[in-house]
């Protein structure tokens, strides 16, 4: 697994400088701190961030650790380097969904006495709530994410149509502007999505089940619910109306990169992403469509009644660091408001802190962060349990084999892969 090593120790002169009060600030003793990420979609913005971090800190180097880009991969590589008891690793992201699993394992350290409930109430209530496991906080909001679509608005208006609030209008309009389209663009197909087997499926298929008024497990998380007529309802839609059809069999491939590739590509009317999708759909350099983009919630299977995954990431130290005080003055900085514009101007990264959703200047540069505010309050979470890596491994299976089987039993599939969850749940409440 290809593994890249990053330094970053020099200044840049148009990154926010901002004051520091943490006690590594009058410390001129030399310090190497490690920060395991992924390869970002926007390099330069987070070469700038580390340099104006490094600037205020110039005790401090910052060595960045870039993991593959698939969430499934990265919490792999990093679990490994935390099982190990890898002292070279200080600062990580840790998905939302990763928190239970963490601080069980006692691989994160617990941030209570750094982010003080005073800070806490600067960031949403979900972000901050997803990075608590029992009584403890172990994770500092990055960014927020929830589920959103992307469509042509150039063509859905040369059709007389508007964004469709359900799957059905979707479906309607995406028949009529491929038809239209077909003699000049052969390859147009209606929606373009990732539907590999990795995190990414498990997050896009609980938006198919949760807008049809199904679950992945039960409220109180004991029992998995797969067979439920309302998640069979689901994914049998996703089935017999998206893929092949709605969908190339093609996108069964596609985790997050291809599938927006394919939009950016002009090859797709209806797109399923995340809010940072926004700036790269948007970048006259990158998107051969920009300029004739347009966002909005998922369509529900009824008005109203649209579900959208949340995601997002967070930042946390390795229990095994050997300089906490330090990771603490980088997550400090890159969680602050002035870096978190940053990200959302130059990178179209949705923010964390509430007061960045009426912020003018931003604003001005993302106008629709006040249309999805609303959806990134409500999304809906994946199951938090210890196992949670499990489970999502049966959850990935389960919906890849029965999206891509042709005449596989689609009940029987779902009762045994509620089985096999079940006896992970029990498991965990046996523990001691």
């Amino acid at each position: 697994m290809l593994l890249i090593l990053l330094t970053f120790c020099g200044p840049v002169s148009d990154v926010p400088a901002q004051p520091s009060t943490d006690r590594t600030a009058a410390s001129s003793h030399p310090v190497i701190l490690r920060f395991v990420s992924w390869k970002p979609d926007h390099q330069r913005v987070w070469d700038e961030a580390i340099a104006g971090f490094t600037k205020t800190h110039p005790h401090i180097s910052v060595v960045r650790e870039l993991a593959p880009h698939s969430s499934t991969a990265y919490h792999d590589l990093l679990t490994q380097k935390l099982k190990n008891r890898d002292t070279t690793v200080d600062v990580f992201f840790m998905d939302v969904i990763w928190v239970p699993e963490f601080a069980a394992a006692g691989w994160a350290r617990p941030l209570d006495g750094r982010f003080s409930p005073t800070m806490r109430e600067e960031f949403l209530p979900a972000t901050v709530a997803v990075g608590r496991y029992g009584e403890h906080v172990y994770g500092v909001p990055s960014r927020i994410d929830a589920g959103l679509l992307y469509y042509r608005q150039d063509l859905l208006t040369k059709y007389s149509f508007t964004a469709p609030a359900t799957w059905e209008e979707l479906i309607h309009q995406a028949e009529r502007i491929v038809a239209g389209e077909q003699s000049g663009n052969p390859t147009l197909r209606g929606y373009s999505a990732p539907f590999k087997q990795y995190e990414g499926l498990v997050c896009h298929m609980l938006e198919f089940i949760a807008g049809h008024g199904g679950s992945l497990l039960t409220p109180d998380g004991t029992t998995s619910t797969l067979a439920t007529p309302e998640a069979l309802a689901a994914v049998q839609f996703v089935r017999d109306r998206v893929i092949g059809r709605l969908a190339s069999r093609a996108a069964l491939t596609y985790q997050e990169p291809e599938s927006l590739s394919v939009f950016l590509q002009g090859h797709a009317v209806f797109h399923r992403n995340w809010p940072y999708a926004w700036e790269l759909a948007t970048n006259q350099t990158r998107s051969t469509i920009a300029g004739k983009v347009g966002v909005a919630s998922l369509p529900g299977f009824a008005a109203g009644e649209h579900a959208a995954t949340l995601g997002g990431w967070l930042y946390g130290i390795s229990a095994y660091s050997q300089h906490p005080d330090e990771a603490w003055a980088l997550i400090e900085f890159l969680s602050s408001q002035a870096t978190q514009k940053k990200f959302a101007q130059e990178a179209g990264i949705a923010p964390s802190r509430q007061a960045l959703f009426s912020d003018p200047d931003l604003l001005a540069t993302m106008p629709q962060l006040s249309n999805h505010f609303a959806v990134l309050q409500s999304a809906t979470a994946r199951p938090r349990s210890p196992v949670y890596p499990a489970i999502s491994h049966l959850l990935q299976r389960y919906f890849s084999r029965v999206l891509a089987i042709d005449g596989i039993d689609l009940a029987q599939e779902a009762a045994i892969t509620d089985a096999h969850i079940d006896r992970l749940l029990a498991l965990t409440r046996t523990a001691p």
